[in-house]
């Protein structure tokens, strides 16, 4: 197996955050807490299984109108 390193400043993780859209920013985001949160990933993974079986209610359904 071949290991590349590269080093990374900050300042330029944050640039390439900010020029990204706001879905590819989420789901950004969303990756980075689910590799560094065991619990965060389950979740994903419930909520996902909930809606791909329409185990969900709309906003209305939960907070009326």
């Amino acid at each position: 197996m071949i290991k590349i390193t590269m080093e990374v400043k900050p300042e330029e993780i944050i640039e390439s955050v900010k020029r990204m859209s706001t879905e590819e920013r989420e789901a950004f985001l969303e990756d980075l807490l689910a590799s560094t949160s065991p619990e965060y990933f389950k979740s994903i993974r419930e909520a996902r299984a909930d809606y791909k079986a329409r185990r969900v209610k709309t906003h209305e359904e939960v907070f009326g109108r």
